[in-house]
């Protein structure tokens, strides 16, 4: 396992330190498994959709949360009664996914269909954050 130090870093970029606390933290947690398997689409420069299948998962059984920049999705199942399979290749456990946010980034709408759910994002960019223009004025 390779370990990155970003301390160099820290003083040529102001402000990032949020920016290396998070992939210094992404790379000392271990990985979750790839289930359930997910596309991230853009639509646009400031439109996203995710794209999760979660088959077997009814819209009662289905949350999605939004706190900040933290976009949680998780879907818990109830038990049934015991089955006896001969193969058993669809996942049918509970799951909880995690997508870091960037500022500024919210959720439009969420449908499920045909076994997929569809969260469509939208990037907003602040009016203070837009480019504007500074005229140049005269020194009196």
């Amino acid at each position: 396992m390779r370990n990155n130090d970003f301390a160099p870093l820290y003083r040529n970029a102001i402000g990032f330190d949020r920016l290396f606390d998070m992939v210094e933290a992404s790379a000392k947690k271990p990985q979750s498994g790839g289930y359930p398997p997910y596309n991230i689409e853009q639509k646009d420069e400031h439109h996203y959709c995710i794209t999760m299948a979660v088959a077997g998962f009814a819209e009662s059984q289905l949350e999605i949360t939004q706190k900040e920049n933290m976009l949680v999705i998780s879907g818990v199942r109830q038990a049934e009664a015991e089955k006896n399979f001969i193969y058993q290749g669809i996942a049918e456990r509970n799951f909880e996914r995690k997508f870091q946010l960037a500022d500024h980034v919210k959720v439009l709408s969420a449908s499920l269909e045909n076994g997929l759910l569809h969260i469509e994002l939208e990037r907003e960019e602040p009016e203070a954050m837009q480019p504007r223009k500074i005229t140049i004025g005269t020194h009196a």
